[in-house]
């Protein structure tokens, strides 16, 4: 779903979009177009998806929101025009909560999604979170939860988005404990 700021619509901003029509992403994930924010840019538009296991498709792994931000006068802390924001979460183990080094590695599951996919992004940055969720009162027979959240921004190199949504889904594979395969490779765990 678009937003604008009721101006027309710019050609970079539409080719942008258009590049996000074209790829055939992973199995298990399903997108919808959602409202995008409609302060932070002149014109925006936002993507939620949700990744399921392949051979649960009633088994949701992660989910997340992949947005593009377009502002035609440029912004200095982007650094461009175009602005790539993006959520990624996923239930996780609860042993791994603990784990210090657990941001360091989910963020380099985005810097390895990028680098594959992308290459060179302008002005990246981002937070890993880990949340524990306790039930009390009449929900206390739920178990406990753990939810890892990565959200990241950074401006693309070129208006043609398609690489840079491939590594969000990447990405959410990653989290969900489904990395990304080579072509013609499958997973021991898609058999079970």
């Amino acid at each position: 779903m678009i937003t604008t700021a009721g101006a027309q619509v710019p050609q970079a901003f539409v080719r942008a979009l258009q590049s996000l029509r074209r790829p055939r992403l992973r199995p298990g994930l399903e997108l919808e177009e959602v409202p995008a924010p409609v302060r932070v840019a002149p014109f925006a538009a936002a993507l939620a998806g949700t990744l399921a296991h392949v051979a649960r498709p009633d088994e949701e792994l992660a989910d997340g929101r992949f947005i593009v931000l377009h502002d035609p006068e440029g912004r200095d802390d982007w650094q461009g025009d175009f602005r790539v924001v993006t959520l990624v979460r996923a239930e996780i183990e609860p042993d791994l909560s603990s784990d210090g080094l657990l941001g360091d590695v989910a963020w380099s599951w985005l810097l390895e999604s990028l680098a594959d996919r992308v290459g060179e992004v302008v002005a990246l940055g981002g937070t890993v979170t880990r949340s524990i969720n306790q039930s009390f009162g009449a929900l206390d027979e739920q178990p406990d939860t753990i939810e890892l959240e990565i959200r990241a921004s950074w401006t693309p190199t070129s208006p043609d988005l398609t690489a840079h949504l491939h590594a969000w889904s990447d990405l959410l594979g990653a989290v969900a404990g489904q990395p990304h395969l080579p072509e013609g490779i499958t997973s021991l765990d898609e058999h079970r």
